[in-house]
């Protein structure tokens, strides 16, 4: 993969990778073993059949590939892009065990783009309509597989977004530097090209509640919200000026164009020494825009070390050479403001690594001593929880930890009719285990409208992320 100099590219926001020329796309296409008995679709969690993608690149037929991956994935451009291929697909991939893993994530970016620079997209068949109508609450990752899902098998979909803008946290989650809102609106204008209908500035539970849409005649409603809510990690100074959450600092850039202020109405204090605290993607994320805003410092201050961290490798070092400094073993106890109340520093312990917890990682510990960084903004990255406004305007359903709808593994909630998946029932995970979690419950909504036996595999596992 091709990557822009770092020098150049931490002064803008224009996307890092440049991802693959078409001879390194067919070279890389030739290194598929093709196996017959491909690991790299059972890591996939929507089921694309990679090695028959692959085999259309290797025979130079761009458009034949991304044909055969939108069989199971409406969303190439973005997953080829932010998805942790190296945890799942190509983490699978045979030759990863000897020699470099098949570029898997790289060249469904390839044939993506590809489509892109020859013109219209290609429809997939979509069946007659059957006269039935579901909802979909959010237009993010999960709702949009939802949404595409059940399109194609001739329902009337209908999806709900609160904000001005669709693709939930694809937009105003995921910096343009790393996913550009043009790739965003291409695919979701395909979306919408299968008959979907995006209505916006609609915050179900409040502007309409689920009894309301059922009432209108929707015979099932998928709930795929996400955990808009951030966390608190609870210590002192969490309220001072210039403390921001990730989930708000990067909604003020991505969504409101808040690094384009005063041009655009949306302000965001612009720092000179930033301490990020988390150590997953939206940390990574969160950092590199505090960079291209002008921050002169900027620190990730994480409590393990870099081996436990959940962000990617990739955006890690991204990071790196970006000149963001890492502050392993490292926990915030306190951010100490001036007599104004705006952030001055930040107190943290240093700690040490114990038994293994429940996430499977090294659990910190106080190892005794303490350090101070002098910064002017802190930003919270530990996570996100579930938004009460709509999960809690629907009576009797069943929900778990903080505020998550409890479902099982096809996303059926205890509610007859209404369905869920993605963050809002597992806590903040990634994007393509939100799509495999539509994908799942879109076949379940089919079933369920079409009077089929259901059947109730295990409830998913939380997430953990910090």
């Amino acid at each position: 993969m091709r990557f822009r100099d770092p020098e150049k590219r931490k002064n803008d926001f224009k996307e890092v990778s440049l991802g693959l020329t078409e001879a390194q796309a067919v070279k890389e296409a030739n290194r598929c073993l093709q196996c017959k008995k491909p690991h790299c679709i059972a890591g996939c969690p929507v089921e694309v059949d990679i090695p028959k993608f692959i085999a259309f690149v290797k025979e130079k037929d761009y458009l034949g590939g991304l044909k055969k991956i939108r069989e199971f994935n409406m969303l190439p451009a973005i997953c080829g892009r932010v998805c942790p291929q190296e945890r799942q697909c190509q983490g699978n991939c045979l030759l990863g065990k000897k020699k470099t893993p098949v570029s898997i994530g790289a060249l469904e970016r390839f044939v993506a783009d590809h489509e892109a620079t020859v013109g219209q997209a290609e429809l997939p068949e979509i069946l007659p309509p059957n006269g039935n109508k579901v909802a979909v609450v959010g237009s993010g990752p999960a709702g949009l597989t939802v949404a595409a899902d059940l399109a194609k098998l001739g329902y009337d979909i209908t999806v709900y977004e609160a904000l001005h803008e669709p693709g939930g946290v694809l937009t105003y989650g995921i910096p343009e530097f790393r996913l550009p809102k043009k790739i965003i609106q291409r695919e979701i204008e395909f979306v919408k090209g299968l008959g979907v209908k995006i209505i916006l500035n609609w915050v179900v539970g409040r502007t309409q509640t689920i009894n309301e849409l059922l009432e209108d005649g929707f015979k099932a409603i998928f709930i795929g919200v996400g955990a808009g809510s951030p966390k608190y990690l609870g210590i002192p100074g969490e309220n001072l000026n210039n403390v921001y959450f990730a989930s708000e600092f990067l909604t003020r850039v991505n969504l409101m164009k808040a690094h384009k202020f005063p041009a655009y109405d949306t302000p965001v204090k612009k720092a000179k020494n930033v301490a990020v605290i988390g150590g997953g993607n939206v940390a990574m994320d969160s950092a590199r825009t505090a960079l291209r805003l002008g921050a002169e410092k900027v620190y990730i201050v994480y409590r393990r070390t870099e081996h436990e961290m959940p962000s990617r490798h990739e955006e890690v070092e991204n990071a790196k050479e970006e000149g963001i400094e890492f502050l392993f073993l490292s926990n915030p106890k306190e951010i100490i403001g001036d007599d104004r109340g705006w952030v001055k520093a930040l107190r943290c312990d240093k700690m040490v690594l114990c038994e293994p917890d429940e996430s499977g990682r090294r659990k910190p510990a106080c190892s005794g001593e303490e350090f101070t960084l002098e910064v002017d903004q802190a930003i919270m990255a530990i996570g996100q929880t579930s938004n009460p406004i709509l999960v809690r305007s629907i009576d009797g359903l069943t929900l778990w930890g903080e505020g998550y709808i409890k479902v099982d593994h096809d996303g059926r909630t205890n509610v007859p009719g209404i369905f869920a998946g993605g963050d809002i029932t597992t806590g903040a995970a990634t994007v393509i285990s939100a799509m495999g979690a539509g994908k799942r419950a879109a076949r379940a909504i089919d079933d369920f409208i079409m009077g089929r036996k259901e059947t109730s595999p295990k409830t998913p596992e939380p997430v953990l992320t910090s």
